[in-house]
């Protein structure tokens, strides 16, 4: 809980300092009266006299309190204003050339690296995860987000590449990624690249790539996807070699202090995500929202309610005149 004019609890302070005024004054004080016969008086003056008198000045000293801590506005706020959290910034690179739709891995490679994504997703907790996918050219899927349920629905919407653009152009794909990567102010930058070829397009080499990748401070995680078939038959595209430059992926994982995983079906697959998942996380601070629900009122309608049956009780208890 906190107050929003917390100046007003110095009354506070004030009010106990003048009933403490009242009982030293008032204790010192003595009255005498002269009266023809006590016996009448014993109702009045009897031992309990003083217990009501404390009750009804303790009901007027609590009423005052709540009052003036109504005028304090105390409030319950739902969460933090700076919050410090772990996370991870993560592009994940999707290889969606036409190999991609080989049925080594049920339905295909594509589907179930698809869906081994979402699984991966789904275990992050706060980080910012992006999506490219590359052929011979790189397009953005998705920008880095927290929005989960937005990069999902876009991961659901991958498909293999035009065959205009068919191919493997795994440095440009790392260059890219590099690029929506480098200027964020997390420590912890990662890229997880997922092939099942070896890099025949584009102008940057991909050991190149890793280098700048290096200097950016960001790691790559590589993944060769795929079982060793010389030749797969996708239909209306032909027979196309696949071919896992597995020499190639190593050396970029190596060259960012990344690590290189070969996944040959859709459980192995599942399994290196897993192991990904498991990565060392940076501290970042993250403004939030703040929402507030006053409770002043609480304190204000008991103090009144208290108020009012002290007037009532002094008056029809006490016979206080009006």
């Amino acid at each position: 809980m906190e107050f929003l004019n917390p100046n007003f609890l110095y009354l506070l302070v004030l009010l106990v300092f003048l009933v403490l005024s009242r009982i030293v004054f008032f204790s010192k004080r003595n009255a005498s009266l002269q009266v023809s016969n006590t016996e009448n008086l014993k109702l009045f003056f009897n031992k309990g006299a003083s217990l009501k008198i404390f009750v009804l000045n303790s009901l007027f000293f609590i009423a005052l309190s709540l009052l003036i801590i109504a005028l304090a506005r105390p409030r319950i706020s739902s969460a933090d204003k700076l919050v410090t959290v772990d996370v991870v910034d993560i592009i994940l690179v999707l290889d969606t050339s036409s190999s991609m739709l080989a049925e080594d891995f049920k339905p295909n490679r594509l589907e179930a690296v698809k869906q081994a994504a979402q699984d991966f997703i789904k275990n992050r907790n706060g980080d910012r995860i992006g999506l490219l996918v590359f052929g011979k050219e790189t397009f953005i899927q998705c920008p880095l987000t927290v929005d989960y349920s937005v990069l999902n629905n876009l991961l659901t919407e991958v498909t293999v590449i035009e065959r205009k653009y068919d191919g493997t152009a795994i440095g440009i794909a790392i260059a890219n990624a590099i690029n929506r990567l480098r200027a964020n102010d997390s420590k912890s930058k990662v890229i997880i690249l997922l092939s099942d070829g070896s890099n025949n397009s584009g102008a940057i080499d991909p050991i190149s790539a890793a280098k700048m990748a290096n200097e950016y401070n960001i790691r790559i995680y590589t993944i060769g996807a795929g079982t060793r078939q010389a030749v797969t038959y996708i239909p209306d595209r032909g027979y196309i070699r696949n071919e896992i430059d597995e020499d190639t992926l190593k050396k970029i994982a190596v060259e960012t202090g990344g690590k290189y995983f070969r996944a040959i079906d859709k459980e192995s697959l599942s399994d290196v995500y897993q192991e990904i998942n498991d990565l060392e996380k940076s501290e970042i601070t993250v403004d939030y929202f703040v929402q507030y629900r006053e409770v002043y009122l609480y304190f204000l309608c008991i103090g009144f309610v208290i108020l009012l049956f002290y007037e009532l009780l002094s008056i029809i208890y006490f016979r206080r005149i009006i």
